[in-house]
């Protein structure tokens, strides 16, 4: 297939048998690829930080060059979902068809074995602008990693790749992600006498018919095409309440998660919540809902004819495209990046047991980043 399959298998291989689970430090997958990029003549800097958990997590920023902004940047997020005990050979990478299986081979080191590849080839020609690797945390979890970056102004470029399984299909554009948790208060009390208590359940029902009902009216009034759906979705997929069948719940919770288009404030479903809290309150004076925003990533849209989209349209032969996920572009976008998404594998097969990446989208992966270095940091 090609000569430097071994070596990107080799790599992934690698990196597939260091767990880097979001609820575990990622230090052993941050101090493998430093090693290599300092071998090739990176400088690298870490930035440190602790979950919330009290993890220790490290961000890489690696160059290459002397200018003060890079002219590219290579970024994979370095952290994975869980994988089921069941899967035995989890860390450790098995082929079969074509493909290579094992947690993260997919999502996303493919890509950081391709970006490892090519940053660290012995035929990579001198940069005349400055390389970029970068390597985050806790992506996973709510870009976290990323958005330490953006706080700390690290990683500056003027085009940045950010690595997602895309097959191998440049994602010019994502929708935000959002969350919400509503807790709506009632009034405990048996359940035979409903006029002496109030359930928490039926109001937030009542909740729940009006937001279901803008979601399908209002937040569809803005429109971009070029996503499907071509709006801003709302899901309620969470509910807990009560304590007993037969007893009148004081308390009822639910998640809302919503994605906005990227031409629309992230706030907008939050301000439709509190309308809806302010209108039950009118009808009801006794009714109590409170809302409590948990993240708001807005989206991100880079221009169809802007250079590295061009760029990967060419040397992958697709056209590129959108997708309703969150990615870690918005925060590139924030340091200053034209930011574009891509990368070996479907988004389709990841997060599951049996994630894998095709070995042919590998090779051809690192053929187009060696290709975009060639074209932005040495004007090859």
């Amino acid at each position: 297939m090609s000569d430097t399959l071994p070596a990107l298998r080799a790599t992934l291989a690698d990196l597939v048998a260091l767990d880097t689970t979001s609820s575990r430090p990622n230090a052993p997958l941050i101090d493998y690829a430093q090693a290599r990029l300092e071998a090739a003549g990176f400088t690298a800097e870490r930035q440190h930080y602790t979950d919330d958990a009290g993890v220790a997590k490290v961000n890489l920023i690696a160059r290459k060059g002397d200018a003060d902004r890079a002219a590219l940047a290579l970024v994979g997020h370095s952290d994975c979902v869980p994988y089921d005990a069941a899967w035995t050979d989890a860390l450790r990478l098995t082929e079969r068809d074509g493909k290579l299986y094992g947690r993260g081979a997919c999502d996303t080191k493919g890509f950081i074995a391709c970006a490892l590849h090519t940053a660290t080839r012995k035929d990579l020609p001198r940069l005349d602008a400055p390389l970029l690797v970068i390597l985050t945390a806790d992506e996973e979890v709510g870009l976290v990693g990323a958005k330490k970056l953006v706080a700390a102004g690290l990683g500056r470029a003027r085009h940045a790749i950010v690595g997602e399984p895309t097959r191998l299909i440049p994602v010019r554009a994502n929708k935000g992600y959002c969350l919400a948790e509503v807790e709506v208060l009632g009034k405990e009390g048996h359940s035979a006498y409903p006029e002496l208590g109030a359930s928490a359940i039926f109001r937030a029902g009542r909740f729940l018919h009006r937001l279901e009902a803008l979601a399908n009216t209002v937040l569809r009034e803005d429109r971009d095409e070029g996503f499907q759906p071509p709006f801003t979705t709302v899901n309620v997929g969470l509910i807990q309440g009560g304590k007993a069948k037969n007893v009148l719940p004081g308390s009822c919770r639910f998640t809302v998660e919503w994605r906005p288009i990227p031409g629309q404030a992230a706030e907008r479903v939050p301000e439709l919540m509190e309308h809806i809290r302010q209108e039950l309150t009118r009808d009801e004076p006794a009714y109590e809902a409170r809302i409590k925003v948990l993240r708001m990533d807005r989206g991100v849209h880079t221009r169809g004819d802007a250079d590295v989209v061009r760029f990967l349209e060419q040397v992958s032969g697709n056209a590129s495209e959108t997708v309703s996920f969150g990615t870690e572009a918005p925060q590139l976008t924030e340091l200053g990046a034209e930011a574009v998404v891509f990368g070996p594998g479907d988004i389709r097969v990841a997060h599951q047991t049996g994630e894998f990446v095709p070995m042919e989208d590998l090779v051809r992966c690192e053929a187009a980043l060696t290709q975009a270095v060639a074209r932005f940091c040495t004007g090859g």
